[in-house]
């Protein structure tokens, strides 16, 4: 399928609806409901609609990604946010897809200058942060803050941690369909 700024939003929406229930990295929640449940999140707390956009998708890139689904006995780093920005790079303005590239380093940038952050990470996202280096360097925190959209990506990763609750009603991605399109609409016109 050659994707274009007509059918992006329906091609996510199909893989939601294909993968999303798929169980979300030893989680208790599918990654459909991570995804869903940190957009509302973001949409409760009035930001923008390039945030929501970019923590609904933040996840994409273990959909799309050639390597298979993460696995807690994974001993190699599956690359999803690289995989999740080359997909939506074309389609979305920066802030959407620097976001997805950055939220895997701004929780090793997090844990690094907040050593609490690091507690609240469950027991996949300390496996997962050994896998994606663990907490950055010095020179790595200046670079990764160098980053015009290091702040926004701070954020993602933050409502990330949080949308993994048990049982919690999310709007579906087709009620999010309109504001995607809207946004890749403004970013290619």
């Amino acid at each position: 399928m050659n994707l274009d700024e007509s059918n992006i939003v329906a091609f996510l929406g199909n893989i939601f609806e294909r993968r999303g229930a798929e169980i979300y990295l030893g989680e208790k929640v599918s990654m459909a409901e991570h995804m869903l449940q940190g957009a509302a999140l973001v949409e409760a707390s009035s930001s923008s609609d390039e945030l929501i956009t970019a923590i609904l998708l933040h996840d994409v890139g273990h959909f799309t990604s050639e390597f298979g689904a993460y696995s807690p006995d994974d001993t190699q780093d599956k690359y999803h946010d690289i995989t999740g920005r080359h997909i939506l790079k074309p389609f979305f303005p920066p802030r959407v897809s620097e976001c997805v590239r950055l939220h895997v380093v701004a929780k090793r940038y997090l844990c690094a200058v907040e050593p609490a952050y690091f507690d609240q990470l469950s027991s996949a996202s300390v496996h997962t942060l050994s896998l994606q280096g663990g907490p950055m360097s010095i020179d790595e925190v200046a670079d990764f803050v160098s980053n015009p959209y290091h702040q926004d990506a701070v954020k993602v990763r933050k409502w990330d941690d949080y949308g993994k609750a048990v049982g919690v009603e999310s709007k579906l991605f087709t009620d999010y369909a309109p504001m995607l399109q809207k946004i890749v609409n403004g970013h290619l016109n």
